[in-house]
């Protein structure tokens, strides 16, 4: 059979040996053929620095393709008329004959994305971060070639460290600039704030700054956004999205991404991109990622304190304590029954503890989803998937796990493609400063404490940046452009009935069951509008998704 050579590359790779940089001078191409071709071409992947995404097959079918740490470019791939092809985009592989996968469907419900290396059509695959792909036709490997090492010091001379971070994070800015009008989302918290000011001190001039606003109690955050231009001199500018935004905007963003994407912040992050290439921006920076390898998520500290109880005697906690919390009688008092909770999430292992409150568990996957569908998945394919990630991670500790974790689920597979998808489609390119190589080879090295002291969060982060950043910012909660969408369902009949009819379109589609859209839509929506509206936020963007893409499907 004739194979046809075919070539693809994204992004600003760094090669690490100098006969790949002299190949890289005249283009990357070179240089990504010349490594695919080398015997020790997975320890030469492994020195590649910065973002990339690179698939090469030659006129022999030989295929060999590769994405970056965190799989800052998506790249799809799939066996067909015994060739490997490849694009960016799954749905750019896809034709009228790839099968939606009901397994698909299942996770996104569970992830709110559709973790790598599955996608949602049934034949065609996702390259996981720090991963690449060698082979031929249906001969071929997926492997890791990249994993998270944590050194866990025990200590640290804190000065030292402080000033060796903060020129990191200064150059990381200076190498994300492009030398177009300077410019950064500024939701007001430490990452993004961290990230203006560094650019203030690289160009000396004044960076344009882009937040968003919502008019909603307890959702707009702009104060903090003001208080970080007024610190940096940015040249700010804000949006407030309303209802009348979401029907506009949300089936043209659904419809963006190549397969169902719940991430509630795509949207405000659409308007905001789109805000800044109005205005004549061609490039954002974002501040993604000081959370993840730092240590500022709230759930760290959850699960250090569930961990304390490890250290409670087991015969104590088995023969004593479980006994007696688990009775009526203990659930009846509101102490006791907080302490039973807590003891009956400390007995559940990581990472599976991190998922008592997912979601779709909490609604019921019998009470959501329709026989037909159910009898088509896995239900612990979602679990299985992080099991393996959960012990790929080198780390001896459960804090740099947990970390690491979030590098594949909160990163690689919500956030960034949240920020590259609506960027993209807003026509704006984007940089991720906070997630430069040298940035997380630094994160990796720091003692525990640093990043968790107690229960701070971010300690380390935080102090290095103490009178950089205004100390109403450095103490304040996290909350980035979180969206009221619920609130907003029960006073916009337009958003109402976007809502309705795309939940009662999957119910069309034999997805979901009736009874549970009309309770989730008529009783539990009422009783508790920002839990369940993430639920039919979720569930109307995956209608709209398969309204534009796949009209015709049902189970």
């Amino acid at each position: 059979m004739n194979q046809e050579s075919k070539t693809l590359v994204c992004g600003t790779p760094r090669f690490g040996s100098t006969a790949l940089q002299q190949a890289a001078a005249g283009n990357a191409l070179a240089a990504w053929q010349q490594l695919a071709a080398a015997p020790d071409a997975l320890q030469q992947l492994l020195a590649v620095r910065g973002n990339f995404s690179v698939g090469l097959r030659d006129a022999s079918g030989a295929a060999f393709l590769a994405v970056d740490r965190f799989a800052n470019f998506s790249l799809c791939y799939r066996v067909r008329d015994g060739q490997i092809d490849f694009a960016l985009r799954a749905d750019d592989l896809a034709d009228e004959r790839d099968e939606i996968d009901p397994q698909a469907i299942y996770d996104y419900l569970y992830f709110h994305c559709i973790p790598s290396p599955r996608t949602i059509y049934k034949s065609i695959f996702r390259l996981p971060p720090g991963h690449c792909l060698i082979g031929q036709g249906s001969e071929f490997r997926v492997q890791r070639y990249w994993t998270p090492s944590f050194q866990e010091p025990r200590g640290g001379n804190f000065e030292q460290l402080a000033a060796e971070f903060r020129a990191i994070v200064k150059q990381s800015v200076a190498d994300q600039l492009d030398g177009s009008k300077p410019a950064c989302f500024l939701s007001g918290g430490t990452d993004s704030s961290t990230v203006a000011g560094m650019m203030r001190e690289v160009t000396g001039a004044a960076p344009q700054s882009y937040s968003i606003g919502f008019e909603a109690q307890g959702y707009d955050e702009m104060e903090y956004a003001r208080l970080a231009a007024r610190r940096f001199g940015c040249d700010h500018h804000e949006y407030y999205v309303t209802p009348q935004d979401i029907v506009d905007g949300l089936p043209m963003v659904a419809a963006h991404y190549d397969q169902p994407f719940g991430n509630s912040s795509a949207l405000p992050a659409y308007y905001c991109a789109r805000f800044a290439q109005q205005d004549g921006v061609s490039k954002l920076l974002a501040g993604d990622g000081g959370d993840e390898l730092f240590g500022g998520n709230s759930r760290y500290a959850t699960q250090r304190i569930f961990g304390w109880y490890d250290h409670v005697p087991r015969a104590l906690g088995r023969y004593l304590l479980e006994p007696i919390l688990a009775t009526g009688v203990a659930k009846a008092f509101p102490l006791t029954r907080k302490a039973g909770s807590y003891v009956e999430q400390a007995r559940v292992p990581m990472p599976e503890r991190l998922q008592m409150y997912n979601l779709l568990l909490r609604l019921g996957p019998d009470a959501l989803f329709t026989p037909e569908l159910l009898r088509q998945v896995d239900r612990g394919a979602p679990a299985a998937h992080q099991q393996q990630t959960w012990r790929e991670c080198e780390a001896g500790s459960e804090l740099n796990r947990t970390l690491a974790f979030d590098w594949r689920y909160t990163l690689s597979e919500s956030d960034l493609p949240k920020v590259v998808g609506t960027t993209g489609l807003a026509g704006v390119q984007v940089g991720f400063p906070l997630l430069s190589d040298s940035l997380l080879d630094f994160s990796m090295q720091l003692p525990l404490d640093y990043k968790l002291r107690g229960l701070k969060l971010r300690w380390f982060f935080k102090e290095a940046l103490r009178g950089f950043l205004p100390d109403e910012i450095i103490t304040k909660k996290k909350h980035g452009f979180g969206l009221p969408f619920g609130v907003w369902l029960a006073s916009n009949a337009d958003l109402g009935a976007l809502a309705r009819d795309s939940l009662y379109g999957l119910v069309e589609r034999g997805i979901l069951r009736r009874d549970f859209v009309t309770q989730l839509l008529e009783q539990r929506l009422r009783e508790h509008p920002g839990y369940y509206g993430e639920a039919v936020w979720i569930l109307t963007v995956l209608e709209l998704w398969l309204k534009a893409k796949k009209p015709g499907f049902k189970l």
